[in-house]
C-alpha cells in the first residue's frame, strides 16, 4: 500500500490518499477503520454497483445508485442525494461515501459540502480519470444548462481510497478518457512545484503498451505520479487563485467542446486531449514553443490513439468559452506550453485567439 498526504498550506484540511491493489472484498473494512462516523450513505455509479455490489457488500438501505454520464451531474440528482441523506438521518458527525468516477465524486462531494453546512465525505474513485485527478483536491460541482461545473464548492474529502483493481473492468473508452488527464500531467509537470522529479513524459513514452494493457503495477506507479503532482499544486493553491489554474491545461477549449456536444459522443478526456492539441498549435503560432517540442507532445498523444474530434465554428466555440468560470469580462484565459513540461496562464481577447 502507498499512502500519500495532502497538506494544504492555507488551512488544516489535511487528509490521506491510500493507493493499493488489495482484494476488493477488504475495501469496505478499510474505509470503516478510517471512518469514525456511525452513520453514512453510499453514492455509487450504476455500472460499479452492477459489477461490485456483492463484493463491496454495503447495506442496500444505505445505497444511492446514480446513473452514469456527465448529464447526471445536475441539480435534480443533487436534491435527491440530500433527500436520501435526510431519510437516513445523517447528522453533522456522519459521512457520504462516493464510489465511482468523477461525476459521482463531484456530485456526492457537493452534497456533502452543503448538507448541514458540511459533513465528511470519502472518495473511492473507480475510473482512471478519477484516480489520477478528480478525486483529489476538493473541487465539487454540478453542471447547468450554461456550462460545466458552474455551481460548486471547494471542499476537501476526509480520505481517498484508490484501489487499482477497479480499473480491470473499466471499458477501454473510459480508460483512455482518463489517459487524457494523465498526459496533461506530463505536459505540466515542471510547473507543479513538486519537490520530486518524476519525469512523467518519459515514463509515459516508455510504458505505452503496459499502460494500454492495464498492467496493475505500472498503473499503480502512474497514479502515484499524477497524484503527487496534483497534491503539490493543491497544497500551494487550494482555491485556484494562482498556480492551480495550470491544471486547466487543455480544458478551456475542451469544456467548450463538451458543451457543444451536449456531453455526448466524446468523453471528457477526449475533449481535453483535443484542447491540448489546440493550445499546442496556438502556442506554436505565438512563438511560445518550437516545432520540435510541439512534435514531441503530439507524438506522445498519438501513441495512445485518441479519437479525432471534428472542428466547430470558431464563433460558437468563443461564445461558450466566454461563459466558462475561468473567463473574465473581456478576455479568455488559456494555459499555454512555454517549454518542456512547463506551462503558463495567458489572457486573450476574442480577436487574438487563432483557430
Amino acid at each position: 500500500m502507498c499512502r500519500l498526504e495532502v497538506n494544504i498550506e492555507s488551512s488544516p484540511k489535511n487528509y490521506p490518499i491510500f493507493i493499493n491493489n488489495h482484494n476488493l472484498e477488504f475495501l469496505r473494512e478499510e474505509i470503516f477503520k478510517y471512518m469514525d462516523s456511525q452513520n453514512y450513505i453510499v453514492v455509487i455509479s450504476q455500472k460499479v454497483f452492477q459489477l461490485y455490489s456483492k463484493i463491496l457488500n454495503f447495506p442496500k438501505e444505505k445505497i444511492f445508485i446514480l446513473k452514469d454520464g456527465e448529464r447526471e451531474k445536475n441539480i435534480k440528482n443533487y436534491a435527491k442525494i440530500l433527500e436520501f441523506a435526510l431519510k437516513n438521518h445523517l447528522t453533522r458527525n456522519d459521512a457520504i461515501i462516493a464510489v465511482g468516477g468523477g461525476v459521482v465524486g463531484d456530485l456526492a462531494g457537493f452534497a456533502a459540502s452543503t448538507y448541514m453546512r458540511g459533513i465528511k465525505y470519502i472518495q473511492v474513485p473507480t475510473t482512471l480519470l478519477a484516480c489520477t485527478d478528480s478525486s483529489v483536491g476538493g473541487k465539487t460541482a454540478i453542471d447547468t444548462s450554461y456550462g460545466k461545473n458552474l455551481v460548486g464548492t471547494f471542499y476537501q474529502p476526509h480520505a481517498v481510497f484508490i484501489n487499482v483493481n477497479f480499473l480491470k473492468t473499466l471499458d477501454i473508452r473510459q480508460f483512455k478518457s482518463g489517459l487524457g488527464e494523465v498526459v496533461k500531467y506530463g505536459f505540466i509537470e515542471k510547473s507543479c512545484g513538486c519537490n520530486e522529479e518524476l519525469n512523467l513524459m518519459n515514463f509515459l513514452n516508455a510504458n505505452v503498451e503496459n499502460i494500454l494493457n492495464k498492467d496493475i503495477l505500472v498503473l499503480s506507479e502512474l497514479i502515484q505520479m499524477c497524484i503527487k503532482l496534483k497534491i503539490s499544486v493543491v497544497n500551494q493553491d487550494e482555491r485556484e487563485k494562482g498556480l492551480r489554474k495550470i491544471l486547466n491545461y487543455g480544458h478551456t477549449y475542451g469544456h467548450a467542446l463538451e458543451k457543444i456536444l451536449n456531453f455526448k459522443r466524446y468523453t471528457h478526456g477526449e475533449c481535453v486531449v483535443q484542447g491540448i492539441l489546440f493550445v499546442l498549435e496556438f502556442a506554436f503560432k505565438l512563438g511560445k514553443i518550437d516545432k520540435e517540442y510541439k512534435f514531441l507532445c503530439e507524438d506522445l498523444i498519438s501513441k495512445f490513439n485518441f479519437p479525432k474530434i471534428p472542428k466547430f465554428p470558431p464563433k460558437k466555440i468563443l461564445e461558450i468559452m466566454k461563459s466558462d468560470k475561468k473567463a473574465g469580462n473581456d478576455y479568455i484565459t488559456f494555459i499555454l506550453p512555454i517549454e518542456f513540461a512547463k506551462v503558463e496562464a495567458f489572457k486573450f481577447n476574442d480577436n487574438e485567439i487563432s483557430f
